[in-house]
């Protein structure tokens, strides 16, 4: 999925509008007690009703992963399908021991190396997810994911060579797709190019599969442009008017004045 720029979480929030890694969830149980204890003789899921979990909102999914975790602590998907939710609700500690779990018996686990690295990337805490992401893309060295996953992880680790070096690899490897060009897009705004951020954004955007969050970037980095009527185009394309009004003030006291350079989000989080 494509990241929200800081900027974009704070706007957003602002507004009042719920995206996956800013949504307020219900409390739930840390990760060890996110099911209750399966009843005995209690038989696991079958593949069909593993795949009809992905419906669920991940209160529930968390409550279906975690009993069949409980039933069989040596289920890889049941410990991965578990970390997945609990990082959809915000509980990124939690989520990264549920996927650590999984590595005990099967350390070579690809997509549970990937969850403890987007859950420590959630919490902000970049550093400790290069190694399990490293980890991973020796596994796979063709698979987008890791790369890119790295390339927001050393940013959080203020190593920023290193992550563009991440992100442009990430591209290479899958140049059509969108979440890899937004998050290559989200370095380029953060350093100051406000430009090339908008070109691959502009991409990003035409491509399917596209989100929400894909075109809110774009928005945000027109607006700190001073690109308002462009900005508010796209923002009405997802959100409400009162949301959309909401953010519109916001970019608008964060863009410079009619004299000064565009700004980069970080400038813009510097000065609040």
């Amino acid at each position: 999925m494509c990241r929200m720029s800081a900027l974009a979480a704070t706007a957003l929030t602002l507004s009042l509008v719920a995206l996956p890694a800013l949504a307020r969830a219900p409390k739930a149980p840390p990760a060890a007690a996110a099911a209750s204890v399966a009843p005995e003789g209690a038989r696991r899921a079958s593949a069909e009703e593993r795949g009809l979990a992905a419906r669920l909102d991940p209160l529930a999914r968390a409550a279906f992963w975690g009993r069949e975790a409980d039933l069989d602590p040596r289920d890889g998907e049941a410990g991965v399908g578990l970390s997945q939710a609990l990082r959809a609700m915000g509980k990124y500690e939690d989520a990264a021991e549920a996927a650590k779990r999984v590595l005990v018996t099967d350390p070579k686990n690809i997509e549970a190396l990937l969850e403890v690295a987007r859950a420590q990337v959630g919490r902000g805490q970049g550093f400790y997810a290069i190694e399990p992401a490293r980890q991973a893309q020796a596994l796979a060295p063709r698979d987008w994911r890791a790369p890119s996953l790295l390339g927001i992880a050393y940013e959080q680790a203020s190593r920023p060579e290193e992550a563009l070096a991440a992100h442009r690899l990430a591209a290479g490897l899958a140049p059509e797709n969108p979440t890899v060009l937004c998050n290559l897009a989200l370095f380029y705004a953060s350093h100051g190019d406000a430009r090339e951020a908008e070109t691959l954004l502009r991409a990003a955007a035409a491509k399917p599969g596209a989100t929400m969050a894909v075109r809110q970037n774009l928005a945000l980095v027109l607006g700190l442009q001073g690109r308002f009527d462009e900005a508010e185009r796209l923002v009405r394309q997802d959100l409400p008017p009162e949301a959309v009004a909401n953010n519109m003030a916001f970019l608008r006291a964060a863009a410079p004045g009619p004299a000064g350079p565009p700004r980069s989000w970080d400038a813009v989080r510097t000065a609040q």
